[in-house]
């Protein structure tokens, strides 16, 4: 079986924490390299940012990462990257025709995926699976802000899809009810197969030795998030949160550090986007800017060190259709806050392998930081549980739900291919 994986408007090796490289880049990636490891072809296509690249990458067993040209060689507005599409989708042909390849099935990542996707299955007549990751609904009902807002445009492009793509994945069966509640999908034609979490790489280790890694004292206490930095990841409700303790513990005023992982780092404040710098004047406003620190977006295989070495990870997001980075902290056997919404609020169960707030909550977020904090029972009851939990989401378990759907789709496919040949031969 091959497959084409589209990722327009993202690359699968985009630094994590930038402004659209985030859970769904690791999930393209580790995805198509189980289902590889499985013997499934994978050619994943995605839009080029740097004249450089080289067009084909190999990044696994039987995956290739293809990089078209397609617009500015250079981050882009992804609303406007519909103008593009036309061309994207061109290339794609063209490269499928030059290597004579044939696709049995497209899966599309992303709104903007998904109408490449329409397109070439008109050329290929393969069967779509989409996913969309975050859906524009739901963001809008969160948003705090115009800048915030997603355009009518990728609400009424989402709802075409769930019409028109032959299955759709929701990674909870929350997110499967928002497309019903909000898009009017049919529940039938979507199946709920979560995120996955590599557990070779996110597993229990050596506090001190993560701590001594990342120049941290034994006795700093550690807060940590992880995320793009944008206003829907809730980061100034953790910041409000870190004053309000320490208005509470002054003594601890030498010990907190709160590291958002993300981003641009301290040296790089020209790059900062709107969200960055309103979150550093609230650290300022605050009288917290010793305590909060900018990390800047960190390489997956560094990511462990700090879910290692934190007291508490914290995921204070308004919206998250699943919530990667939470999986991550608690395979690593991180004490995690989380706020009670989406995806979060089913793989946290509260009170047994995390804590769950409101969002945009900061008194509550702090509440339950401190819990964790002052008592040492509860914060090692919730890492214990949180390795248990997190061991359901093992890939090789994910991609077998996933590589399932896909021999159910090509074989109705070619069963109706076959009987739409035998009326016309008729």
């Amino acid at each position: 079986m091959r497959i084409a994986m589209l990722s327009v408007h993202s690359s699968p090796l985009a630094r994590l924490g930038s402004k659209e490289a985030g859970g769904m880049n690791v999930y393209v990636r580790e995805l198509a390299r189980e289902l590889g490891q499985r013997g499934i072809l994978i050619d994943i296509f995605t839009r080029s940012q740097d004249r450089t690249t080289p067009t084909v990458i190999p990044l696994g067993r039987g995956v290739r990462l293809v990089s078209l040209h397609a617009g500015p060689a250079a981050p882009y507005d992804k609303n406007l990257l519909l103008t593009y599409l036309p061309e994207f989708v061109s290339r794609v042909r063209c490269f499928a025709d030059g290597e004579d390849l044939s696709y049995d099935l497209i899966h599309s990542h992303y709104w903007l995926s998904g109408e490449a996707a329409l397109r070439l299955r008109r050329v290929w007549r393969a069967p779509i699976v989409q996913m969309f990751h975050t859906l524009g609904a739901m963001k809008n009902s969160v948003a705090r802000s115009e800048e915030e807002v997603e355009t009518r445009r990728r609400i009424v492009i989402e709802r075409r899809l769930m019409r028109e793509v032959d299955a759709v994945v929701a990674a909870t069966p929350l997110d499967r009810a928002q497309m019903v509640w909000h898009y009017g999908a049919d529940a039938s034609r979507i199946r709920v197969i979560p995120c996955g979490v590599d557990l070779r790489r996110f597993q229990p280790g050596d506090r001190a030795a993560a701590r001594a890694e990342l120049g941290l004292s034994d006795d700093t206490i550690l807060l940590v998030c992880v995320g793009r930095i944008e206003p829907l990841k809730g980061m100034d409700a953790l910041i409000r949160a870190a004053a309000r303790l320490l208005n509470q513990y002054p003594h601890w005023r030498d010990r907190l550090q709160v590291m958002l992982i993300g981003g641009d780092d301290e040296r790089q404040s020209a790059r900062w986007n709107n969200e960055q710098r309103r979150l550093d004047a609230l650290r300022r406003e605050l009288g917290i800017a010793a305590q909060v620190r900018f990390v800047g977006a960190q390489p997956q295989e560094r990511l462990p060190l700090y879910y290692v070495a934190a007291d508490v990870v914290a995921a204070p997001s308004h919206y998250e259709s699943f919530g990667l980075a939470a999986l991550e902290a608690l395979a690593c056997g991180a004490a995690v806050v989380a706020s009670n919404v989406g995806g979060l609020a089913l793989t946290i169960e509260d009170r047994r392998n995390g804590l769950l707030v409101p969002p945009d909550d900061d008194a509550t977020l702090a509440a339950q930081i401190e819990r964790i904090l002052t008592d040492a029972a509860l914060a090692a009851r919730l890492r214990s549980a949180a390795v248990e939990r997190a061991a359901e989401y093992g890939w090789p378990a994910i991609a077998r739900r996933v590589a399932i759907l896909y021999d159910e789709l090509v074989a109705t496919n070619a069963a109706v291919w076959s009987a739409q040949r035998l009326v016309r031969v008729s």
